[in-house]
């Protein structure tokens, strides 16, 4: 469907309202995590490794359950594009209990087995303990975590990236605050950096409690019934989110073993991919509170217009950012303090970096789009399938002697693959499903 012009100022205003706020949120966690890391890095010993191995395994942890936000953002979104408030905030609910049920459950399960996930991400003698100290401490906020994952959807959910912003810039700069008073001024090593964020995100959980059972008056009880369906639609989710983080896995391993230089360019080049990511997100965002409302509305023409209007974001957020990478390409090496030998790498890494961001800007809208539209199932087995693309490419370039530009090219086999299952998809129509 041909968009006119008022039609696609129309869409472009409902994008920025929705991806400018949720771009700064994204890009709020990791600006005051880097505060962390150089609070922590003031501490005598390998506090600072232990820090590293132990935010590995709860960044491991926390990323399976990111379908709290994804899943609940689709089913509120329909429910306020059917017009049914109430029934949105009950789902939403829903999520909540989903979220605290799943927090309680992760504990329970890793606690025990902190020790053993510690060693075997290498971490021995002190390091190990500081680790497991941190570990522990951490998981007791997994729960609150959790609920700023399902409340985070909820708003979106309801057309609000504005909130999410302002409680996720609050609470990481309340962690810096607390961080920097526990470790340096009272000198609680790294628990202090831990009960830090515990206690943020506890904060941040309760703002976000407080302003759907106070201000939106949501119904506190559970549903047994809803709560079935969030997690069924939750499992679709979490083996897409497997199967991207396998598919980087993989690509680390191979990196590792072809050399120190390799993969600390690998490793520089997997940050800003990660960076770049966060403003491709912002426009998936959107995209997943759009569909759903659209749909919900049962305007399937309003959400492919929509789609089209998004996509073309996606282009041109993609050729804006390849033309960074490229400018910025020269002096990014000295930028990470480089060796000589990681920087030809580097150099060389980056214009495949910089060449798959059209690609990317594409491949992160439709996911969003389809994320959006409920049609979890789909992207599972189309996380399957893209995965099962990209093994062969990584497992040729092992055997044979390949170097690190090869194992980038085979990423970008990856993301080739995506994004003629994701457009296709996109293409038909068994996905544009109307109502609530």
């Amino acid at each position: 469907m041909p968009l006119t012009r008022p039609a696609s100022r129309e869409h472009d205003r409902q994008i920025l309202r929705l991806a400018v706020p949720a771009f700064g949120a994204l890009v709020a966690e990791p600006l005051f995590l880097l505060t962390d890391t150089v609070i922590v890095g003031r501490l005598p010993g390998p506090a600072l490794g232990a820090l590293g191995v132990a935010s590995t395994v709860l960044s491991a942890v926390v990323g399976l359950c990111v379908f709290l936000a994804y899943g609940t953002t689709a089913s509120v979104a329909r429910q306020i594009g059917a017009g049914d408030t109430r029934r949105a905030l009950r789902q939403g609910v829903d999520g909540l209990w989903l979220a605290a049920g799943t927090g309680l459950l992760i504990i329970a399960v890793v606690w025990p087995l902190a020790p053993w996930l510690v060693h075997l991400l290498g971490a021995e003698g002190e390091l190990a303990r500081l680790a497991l100290t941190y570990l522990r401490i951490s998981l007791l906020g997994v729960p609150s975590m959790l609920l700023v994952l399902a409340g985070t959807g909820v708003l979106r959910g309801m057309q609000d990236t504005v909130t999410p912003l302002l409680v996720s810039v609050g609470s990481f700069a309340l962690n810096a605050v607390l961080n920097a008073v526990f470790v340096l001024v009272l000198g609680w090593g790294i628990a202090g950096s831990a009960w830090g964020t515990v206690l943020a995100q506890s904060l941040a959980a309760a703002v976000y409690l407080a302003m759907l059972f106070g201000r939106h008056r949501a119904p506190f009880r559970p549903d047994l019934a809803g709560i079935r369906s969030a997690g069924s639609a939750g499992v679709a989710l979490v083996v897409r989110t497997v199967c991207l983080q396998a598919v980087l896995a993989v690509a680390t391993a191979l990196a590792t073993r072809m050399g120190e230089a390799q993969i600390d360019a690998h490793t520089v080049a997997s940050r800003i991919w990660t960076l770049l990511a966060f403003a491709l997100d912002a426009i998936a965002i959107a995209g997943q509170a759009i569909t759903g409302r659209t749909l919900g509305a049962g305007d399937v023409a309003g959400t492919r217009a929509a789609t089209w209007r998004m996509v073309v974001w996606g282009i041109g957020s993609g050729v804006v950012l390849l033309l960074v990478v490229v400018a910025l390409r020269p002096f990014t090496p000295a930028l990470f303090d480089a060796s000589p030998e990681a920087t030809r790498e580097l150099l060389a890494v980056l214009w495949v970096v910089a060449a798959l961001q059209p690609i990317a800007g594409v491949v992160f809208v439709l996911d969003g789009v389809l994320i959006g539209a409920g049609d979890q199932r789909y992207l599972a087995w189309a996380g399957v399938l893209t995965t099962l693309a990209y093994l062969p490419a990584a497992v040729l370039v092992a055997a044979s002697g390949g170097g690190l530009v090869a194992l980038w090219l085979a990423l970008g086999v990856w993301m080739a693959a995506r994004l003629v299952t994701l457009g296709a998809r996109a293409y038909g129509s068994r996905w544009l499903v109307t109502g609530a």
